[in-house]
């Protein structure tokens, strides 16, 4: 049915006059056909017979005087098994060059968990990697900001992830790719695919490329694949997202583009409710929880930036990767003094837990202090105290390195999962003075310190 036609055109505003007695709401997709090419619409303001829409892509061609048709009621995707290991743009169609036999789609606007279906009490979700269920456990429906540059480690370490949830539960994975190079999409879908994980996840994409539009919608697109995994297969997925900044940055330019007001530092008055809208989604419920991951880019290293701080309101902790940590060839490369989670309470880890990250932490502290003594006056200058401190926190240091499933093809080093309360164990052990006797070597890239032998 024909609904209007185009009277302005801009980069990321495409205005259209209504027909007589035609009606559109908010959120729903026109579209019209141009030269063979099908640009679609989303509706984001009515004003009586005029309404703004945004463009999915380039408006390059487009002309006054051209008829819009109504498209579909909302931005939907496809919402069913289909989707594990599929790649899709931002508008949930697939772009791995695959066919998709499409059974059941479902608004990505749609936020189907109530109140009273939200299970705010769920229980931890220990990944068998040492250093982050000993430093920064995660519970489900958790949502953690996850912070390092190129170079240390970080896609190894959310394969690893993938790895090691699937391995343990059987549940699937969900990567949303907002404002990256392409070239990094490629090369996570060839590692994955090379670490036989591709068919435990599904990736969106809106690309550093693409428009304003694209950016800004990969986000939704992805938590309702995410959401598909949780309530109709009942599982606790693992959410990446891939910059959740460039999601505020592109609804900043969204609405400069449609003339809204900003506030300071040129944000949307909505960027509140929209980073609500969709990190209240990542939730639990009682059969299936969305843990996620989100990959922070922080505005000339300023965490007051009004973005970050709103974005951090929302996390339940935060994992660092370090350069100077992966340069010592330790991996996973956390830095444990700035990686926090809240998980860390007597309450939900247990008092014994709790007790041992203070002593480890108060270990390291020192250790770090007593790095600056010994480079002046050397070791022999240190108490006999202060040598325990010294040579157990390098024994830790190392033990909280660990092998990777997911890079066995390149350290030749089987992939090792640790049970959480072999890590308690063995951190208890070091700092009692136990392994006081072994060489600090053999702490490296192991599982836990029954490998070692020692009764």
């Amino acid at each position: 049915m024909l609904i209007g036609r185009i009277i302005s055109i801009s980069e990321l505003n495409v205005k259209m006059f209504l027909e007589d007695n035609a009606k559109v709401c908010l959120d729903e997709v026109l579209y019209c056909d141009l030269n063979g090419r099908r640009h679609r619409f989303e509706v984001v303001d009515i004003e009586e017979n005029v309404i703004s829409t945004i463009p999915f892509d380039s408006v390059i061609g487009l002309m006054k005087g051209l008829e819009v048709y109504k498209f579909s009621d909302k931005l939907d995707i496809e919402y069913s098994d289909e989707i594990l290991g599929r790649v899709f743009n931002s508008y949930g169609e697939p772009i791995d060059q695959k066919p998709i036999s499409s059974l059941n789609k479902r608004c990505v606007y749609d936020d189907i968990v109530t109140m009273e279906n939200l299970n705010i009490n769920s229980g931890l979700l220990y990944t068998g990697i040492k250093v982050i269920d000993f430093f920064a456990p995660l519970q489900k429906g958790y949502k953690m900001g996850l912070l390092g540059g190129a170079g240390v480690g970080k896609t190894v370490f959310i394969k690893e992830l993938i790895n090691n949830i699937y391995m343990k539960s059987k549940s699937s994975a969900v990567f949303i790719g907002v404002g990256e190079r392409s070239r990094e999409g490629k090369e996570l879908y060839d590692e994955m695919l090379e670490s036989n994980l591709l068919d435990k996840m599904s990736i969106v994409y809106g690309q550093m490329g693409e428009n304003s539009v694209a950016r800004s919608k990969a986000v939704y697109s992805g938590i309702t694949l995410a959401e598909y995994f949780r309530d109709q297969k009942n599982q606790d997925v693992l959410l990446f997202i891939d910059n959740i900044y460039r999601f505020v940055q592109a609804k900043s330019e969204i609405s400069n583009e449609l003339k809204n007001v900003p506030v300071e530092n040129g944000y949307p008055t909505t960027m509140i409710s929209d980073i609500s809208n969709v990190e209240e989604r990542i939730n639990s419920v009682d059969n299936g929880s969305i843990t996620s991951f989100q990959a922070i880019y922080v505005p000339a290293d300023d965490m007051t930036d009004e973005a970050v701080q709103s974005i951090i309101t929302h996390l339940d902790g935060q994992l660092v990767l370090d350069r100077h940590i992966a340069e010592e060839g330790i991996y996973p490369a956390v830095d444990v003094f700035k990686t926090t989670s809240k998980a860390i309470d007597v309450r939900v880890v247990g008092e014994r837990h709790y007790k041992l990250v203070e002593r480890v932490l108060k270990y390291l502290t020192r250790y770090k202090e007593l790095e600056e003594i010994i480079a002046v006056l050397g070791l022999e200058e240190l108490s006999d105290n202060d040598k325990n401190v010294f040579y157990r926190s390098r024994k830790i240091r190392n033990y909280f390195s660990q092998p990777m499933f997911v890079a066995e093809n390149y350290t030749n080093i089987k992939g090792k999962l640790v049970a959480i309360e072999n890590v308690l164990n063995d951190i208890e052990g070091i700092l009692d003075g136990k392994y006081d006797m072994v060489d600090e070597s053999k702490f490296m890239y192991i599982g836990d310190l029954s490998e070692l032998n020692i009764s």
